[in-house]
């Protein structure tokens, strides 16, 4: 099945939910909806899903509109955050009851609930209702109904986030070799950068109902093509800082530092540059480097990372690093970085230059 979306808009009353979106996802492929929360990513599977009509544009199966085609004629499954579930019903029932409506023997039928249940941790709880589970395995239940029903096209809105943080680490390990075995549709949407690059396949990332980019997910983290891309794509945020470049030089944080080679064919003007904050150094690393040195203003320790926030030269830094890192408030300390890691945005936030096989 392939899904095409043309030029799809979502107007409600005034407010335009969903501007201009033109996509097309392919047989057995995994897509994911990148973007904050209200940025469009449950509004859009909705339409895709066939719950919701679009204002504007068309959306084709197989090269067919199905605007206005009922949601029961549609082979879709759709999982959101907030899970749903049939209460009366055993977990059992509820995995099975897909199978059952669409006649599957009871010899197959299971085989892929015991399968699909062993999957999400819920083999113990078969014979269980929905009211004497946590949320999480409730959580699992609507997401194991939705991969036993075969449908060509699976909406999964934010499905992990309910779940603890070994088994959601687990699943997003497993989902993709599921994805790849069925040969349907799959949507994941997600608020998560990492999360997306774990699961792989394709992103889009949305901002404000546009799509601003659609294409392999580890090219759209590589090569945002423009800042709002990149902020979406980037957590912790972005650093961003003013530049302007001058023939060999470029005039940063205060200081003139040379060009990489990724913007030695750029005008001279006024920049935007990028730099992530994994590509901020505490240490000084071995070569050529750049130092700017602030004051701290925040310390946030995960426990396997450390969030540390720098002001300099009337410019916010936040560096990301690996482990725990003891600094006070009002310290001074020197962060490292390396001009060829720099993203280089011009005057229309358009990206123009771009680190060279780094993530």
């Amino acid at each position: 099945m392939t899904l095409t979306l043309q030029n799809v808009s979502k107007r409600v009353g005034a407010e335009m939910h969903i501007s201009d979106v033109s996509l097309t996802l392919d047989t057995g492929s995994l897509n994911v909806l990148l973007g904050p929360t209200l940025s469009g990513k449950t509004s859009l599977m909705r339409l895709m899903a066939g719950l919701d009509k679009p204002t504007e544009g068309d959306i084709l199966v197989d090269g067919k509109s199905v605007v206005g085609m009922a949601v029961q004629k549609r082979n879709v499954a759709m999982v959101y955050q907030q899970f749903i579930n049939y209460p009366t019903l055993t977990v059992y029932e509820n995995i099975a009851s897909p199978m059952r409506v669409a006649g599957v023997d009871k010899a197959t039928l299971d085989s892929k609930v015991r399968e699909a249940a062993d999957l999400l941790k819920l083999g113990d709880f078969l014979k269980r209702t929905p009211l004497e589970l946590s949320g999480g395995q409730q959580q699992r239940t609507a997401l194991a109904r939705a991969l036993v029903k075969g449908a060509d096209l699976v909406l999964l809105d934010e499905p992990l986030a309910n779940l603890d943080y070994k088994l959601r680490e687990e699943l997003r390990v497993e989902l993709p070799k599921i994805f790849a075995a069925t040969g349907a549709v799959f949507v994941y949407a997600t608020t998560e950068p990492h999360e997306a690059l774990l699961l792989g396949g394709k992103t889009a990332t949305l901002c404000e109902g546009r799509v601003t980019q659609f294409g392999p997910t580890i090219e759209v983290y590589n090569r945002p093509a423009d800042l709002m891309t990149a902020r979406t794509f980037s957590d912790p945020p972005m650093n961003l800082v003013p530049m302007t470049k001058t023939q060999g030089s470029m005039s940063f944080a205060g200081k003139a530092v040379p060009v990489p080679p990724s913007a030695q064919d750029l005008a001279d003007g006024a920049y935007k540059v990028g730099i992530r904050p994994h590509h901020l150094l505490l240490h000084r690393p071995e070569g050529a480097a750049l130092e700017v040195t602030g004051a701290v203003s925040t310390t946030e320790i995960t426990g396997s990372e450390s969030f540390i926030h720098v002001e300099s030269e009337g410019e916010r830094w936040v560096a990301l690093t690996h482990g725990v890192h003891r600094v006070e408030v009002g310290d001074h300390i020197p962060v490292y970085l390396d001009p060829a890691s720099f993203f280089i945005f011009d005057g229309a936030e358009r990206l123009v230059a771009a680190p060279s096989g780094k993530l």
